[in-house]
């Protein structure tokens, strides 16, 4: 098995930096140390029925008509950002989103956060998307800072472990109320992934290693959050299971498709079918589907997102900085793959290398432009249903 990795990692290698240029090809049969990561047209480059269905409402149609194509890119992104510079950035590269670290809410009152955010609101032309990765547990961004909240979020299984549904209902409930209240508007949340296993990377954030208790988990998260008018993200498709960390090294998944459709999948489509916003892609190779691209760079696999799962939503990359990505290939290579094969959001990016490399692309003609407004036709769909347009 280990010299079999060692081969597959050895032909990616080559594969990527030979071709990542071109997206691979047609779809098969249908706190605070852990970072969460935190669409474009779909596969076919906006010709599939869900993207060509036209987005009614007047005020996004509006807006995009009157954004430029640099407006546009910009828009596509939804990063971190160095302390100090994020409103250098909104006007560089009229950033769509902020992730913001833990380290941002350092020393800040409740009053200093809602002020941080809204100077960052108010130097965008277009309302920011504003996330966190606050899942609870390990991962911790706002409540892991006292003067926040004086304990940090459980993890939802510990929650759920000591007080049932009911507990974790009123607990995703304080969570989205403390988040907007402070200017925050999504969540990169919550966790789809499945394992039982104690020693999977994923075992702490994962809610249960049982497919129909994490669906119920993740439905009722996402519920909870559209009352509340804060984003969710669900993560980290097609499902960590239990493969390695991305963000140390490539991870291959050697699982028949119908293996994923029946279980991976299921909390997915229970986000999906209650509302979620949001799918992030992670950097897991799925072999039977895929076996030369991750799943964030791979058409085959957003293939499966839009046309089987029927998702119509936004679909964003995990951290394309995470070393699953950057041992293999370039980050300019790897936004533009992304972008092609794919995802409306590129997340937590090299900005100022990854925004170039995109825009050039559109100029090129490598990426075509209706490709990109229909990523930020859904991605200024998602602003509105938040209400910051």
């Amino acid at each position: 098995m280990k010299k079999t990795k060692q081969f597959l990692s050895a032909l990616l290698v080559i594969v990527m930096l030979a071709a990542l240029s071109s997206c691979s090809g047609d779809s098969s049969s249908s706190g605070s140390s852990v970072s969460s990561g935190a669409s474009s047209a779909s596969s076919s480059g906006g010709n599939t029925k869900q993207d060509s269905k036209p987005v009614t409402d007047d005020a996004v149609e509006k807006l995009l008509s009157e954004m430029t194509l640099e407006e546009k890119v910009g828009q596509m992104f939804y990063s971190f950002t160095p302390l100090g510079a994020e409103e250098d950035w909104i006007t560089k590269y009229h950033m769509g989103g902020y992730v913001i670290p833990g380290d941002s809410f350092d020393n800040k009152s409740a009053d200093d956060v809602r002020a941080m955010i809204q100077g960052f609101q108010m130097k965008s032309k277009v309302p920011l998307l504003i996330g966190v990765d606050e899942e609870g547990g390990t991962v911790l961004r706002v409540s892991y800072h006292e003067q926040l909240r004086s304990t940090g979020f459980d993890s939802p299984k510990n929650v759920y472990q000591s007080g049932g549904w009911e507990a974790i209902d009123a607990t995703e409930k304080e969570k989205a109320e403390l988040l907007t209240s402070l200017g925050i508007n999504v969540n990169n949340a919550p966790v789809c992934d499945i394992t039982s296993n104690p020693e999977s990377f994923i075992y702490d954030r994962s809610f249960s290693g049982d497919t129909e208790e994490v669906s119920t988990f993740v439905k009722k998260v996402v519920a909870i959050c559209k009352q509340k008018k804060l984003g969710t993200v669900l993560k980290h498709f097609p499902g960590y299971g239990d493969n390695t960390d991305t963000h140390e090294d490539m991870s291959y998944d050697s699982k028949p498709l119908d293996d994923f459709r029946n279980s991976d999948f299921v909390p997915f489509k229970a986000g999906i079918e209650a509302g979620a916003d949001s799918i992030m892609v992670a950097h897991n190779i799925m072999a039977d589907v895929d076996p030369d691209y991750p799943a964030s760079l791979s058409k085959k696999v957003h293939d499966i997102i839009r046309n089987e799962l029927k998702f119509d939503g936004v679909i964003m990359t995990d951290d394309l900085v995470m070393q699953a990505i950057t041992k293999y290939t370039g980050t300019e290579a790897a936004a533009v793959t992304a972008a092609k094969c794919g995802n409306d959001i590129l997340c937590c990016t090299e900005v100022e290398t990854q925004y170039p490399a995109v825009l050039s692309a559109v100029k090129n003609g490598e990426i075509p432009q209706e490709q990109i407004d229909a990523s930020v036709r859904r991605i200024l769909k998602w602003k509105h249903n938040l209400g910051l347009l």
